[in-house]
Protein backbone atom coordinates (compact mmCIF):
# COMPACT_ATOMS: atom_id res chain seq x y z
CA UNK A 1 0.00 0.00 0.00
CA UNK A 2 1.43 3.34 -1.18
CA UNK A 3 0.48 6.20 1.45
CA UNK A 4 1.19 10.00 1.10
CA UNK A 5 2.17 11.56 4.41
CA UNK A 6 1.94 15.40 3.91
CA UNK A 7 3.83 16.97 6.36
CA UNK A 8 5.04 20.77 7.07
CA UNK A 9 7.48 20.56 9.77
CA UNK A 10 5.13 21.04 12.99
CA UNK A 11 4.46 18.38 16.01
CA UNK A 12 1.40 17.33 14.61
CA UNK A 13 2.61 16.31 11.36
CA UNK A 14 5.34 14.69 13.30
CA UNK A 15 2.33 12.79 15.07
CA UNK A 16 0.67 11.75 12.00
CA UNK A 17 3.94 10.16 11.10
CA UNK A 18 4.26 8.14 14.00
CA UNK A 19 0.41 7.16 13.39
CA UNK A 20 1.38 5.83 9.70
CA UNK A 21 4.17 3.78 11.29
CA UNK A 22 2.07 2.03 14.40
CA UNK A 23 0.35 1.47 11.23
CA UNK A 24 3.47 -0.79 10.04
CA UNK A 25 4.04 -2.01 13.36
CA UNK A 26 0.29 -3.49 13.46
CA UNK A 27 1.23 -5.31 10.12
CA UNK A 28 0.30 -3.32 7.39
CA UNK A 29 2.82 -3.16 4.84
CA UNK A 30 3.15 0.15 3.38
CA UNK A 31 5.51 1.95 1.46
CA UNK A 32 5.50 6.13 1.82
CA UNK A 33 5.58 9.23 0.14
CA UNK A 34 6.52 12.56 2.40
CA UNK A 35 5.65 15.64 0.74
CA UNK A 36 5.84 19.11 1.84
CA UNK A 37 4.22 22.09 -0.34
CA UNK A 38 5.29 25.54 -0.10
CA UNK A 39 3.59 28.50 -0.64
CA UNK A 40 4.42 29.62 -4.12
CA UNK A 41 6.18 33.10 -4.44
CA UNK A 42 3.81 36.33 -4.24
CA UNK A 43 3.80 38.50 -7.18
CA UNK A 44 5.83 41.21 -5.26
CA UNK A 45 8.60 39.02 -4.61
CA UNK A 46 9.22 37.73 -7.62
CA UNK A 47 8.69 41.33 -9.55
CA UNK A 48 11.54 42.45 -6.65
CA UNK A 49 13.50 39.99 -6.16
CA UNK A 50 17.00 40.41 -8.02
CA UNK A 51 17.21 36.36 -8.29
CA UNK A 52 13.85 35.18 -8.65
CA UNK A 53 15.92 31.53 -8.34
CA UNK A 54 17.10 32.44 -4.78
CA UNK A 55 13.16 32.45 -3.41
CA UNK A 56 12.68 28.83 -5.24
CA UNK A 57 16.11 28.11 -3.41
CA UNK A 58 15.01 28.96 -0.38
CA UNK A 59 11.63 27.46 -0.29
CA UNK A 60 13.50 24.05 -1.75
CA UNK A 61 15.36 23.73 1.32
CA UNK A 62 12.92 24.88 3.86
CA UNK A 63 10.71 22.30 2.95
CA UNK A 64 13.23 19.57 3.11
CA UNK A 65 14.26 21.32 6.54
CA UNK A 66 10.48 20.13 7.24
CA UNK A 67 10.81 16.75 5.94
CA UNK A 68 13.88 16.28 8.47
CA UNK A 69 12.33 14.63 11.35
CA UNK A 70 9.96 12.63 9.86
CA UNK A 71 12.85 11.39 7.42
CA UNK A 72 14.51 10.32 10.38
CA UNK A 73 11.82 8.25 11.99
CA UNK A 74 11.12 6.49 8.79
CA UNK A 75 14.84 5.61 8.39
CA UNK A 76 14.60 4.53 11.86
CA UNK A 77 11.55 2.51 11.42
CA UNK A 78 13.37 0.98 8.14
CA UNK A 79 10.35 1.40 5.75
CA UNK A 80 10.75 2.30 2.33
CA UNK A 81 9.66 5.58 1.51
CA UNK A 82 10.14 8.33 -1.21
CA UNK A 83 10.05 12.50 -0.31
CA UNK A 84 8.87 15.37 -2.59
CA UNK A 85 9.30 19.30 -1.67
CA UNK A 86 6.45 20.67 -3.97
CA UNK A 87 5.33 24.75 -4.57
CA UNK A 88 1.69 25.41 -5.28
CA UNK A 89 -1.34 24.79 -3.78
CA UNK A 90 -1.18 21.80 -0.86
CA UNK A 91 -4.33 20.35 -2.55
CA UNK A 92 -4.17 20.03 -5.96
CA UNK A 93 -0.12 19.13 -4.91
CA UNK A 94 -1.56 16.40 -3.08
CA UNK A 95 -3.77 15.12 -5.82
CA UNK A 96 -0.98 15.28 -8.60
CA UNK A 97 1.24 13.19 -6.19
CA UNK A 98 -1.85 10.78 -5.71
CA UNK A 99 -1.70 10.15 -9.32
CA UNK A 100 1.94 10.18 -9.90
CA UNK A 101 2.80 8.22 -7.23
CA UNK A 102 0.01 5.67 -6.86
CA UNK A 103 -0.56 6.39 -3.79
CA UNK A 104 -3.49 4.60 -2.19
CA UNK A 105 -4.24 6.86 1.10
CA UNK A 106 -3.77 9.73 2.57
CA UNK A 107 -2.85 9.87 6.11
CA UNK A 108 -3.22 13.95 7.52
CA UNK A 109 -4.39 15.72 10.82
CA UNK A 110 -7.03 18.03 11.46
CA UNK A 111 -5.83 21.82 12.09
CA UNK A 112 -8.45 23.81 14.47
CA UNK A 113 -8.98 26.86 12.11
CA UNK A 114 -11.83 27.94 14.06
CA UNK A 115 -15.78 27.91 12.58
CA UNK A 116 -15.07 31.24 10.65
CA UNK A 117 -11.66 31.02 8.96
CA UNK A 118 -12.70 27.47 8.10
CA UNK A 119 -16.00 29.01 6.39
CA UNK A 120 -13.88 31.63 4.67
CA UNK A 121 -11.10 29.73 3.40
CA UNK A 122 -12.04 25.92 3.84
CA UNK A 123 -9.26 23.86 5.60
CA UNK A 124 -6.47 21.78 3.54
CA UNK A 125 -7.82 18.49 5.07
CA UNK A 126 -11.60 19.33 4.35
CA UNK A 127 -10.67 20.22 0.92
CA UNK A 128 -8.32 17.29 0.20
CA UNK A 129 -11.41 15.11 1.52
CA UNK A 130 -13.81 16.48 -1.07
CA UNK A 131 -11.79 15.78 -4.61
CA UNK A 132 -9.31 13.02 -3.09
CA UNK A 133 -10.04 9.60 -5.53
CA UNK A 134 -8.38 7.64 -2.40
CA UNK A 135 -9.45 7.37 1.09
CA UNK A 136 -7.93 10.06 3.59
CA UNK A 137 -7.72 9.22 7.38
CA UNK A 138 -7.46 12.03 9.39
CA UNK A 139 -5.51 11.78 12.66
CA UNK A 140 -6.54 14.27 15.35
CA UNK A 141 -4.36 15.85 17.69
CA UNK A 142 -3.22 13.69 20.83
CA UNK A 143 -5.11 15.03 23.54
CA UNK A 144 -3.00 16.88 26.34
CA UNK A 145 -3.16 14.84 29.76
CA UNK A 146 -4.62 18.03 31.49
CA UNK A 147 -7.95 17.79 29.24
CA UNK A 148 -10.83 16.51 29.66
Amino acid sequence: MNILLPVDGSALSVHEVRFALRLVEEGLRAEFVLANVQEPATFFEVVTAREPELIEHAAREAGRDMLHEPTRLLQQAGVPFDSEVLSGDPVQAMLDLIGTHDIDLVVMGTRALGWIREALEGSTSRRLLQYSPVPVLLVKPPVADDEP
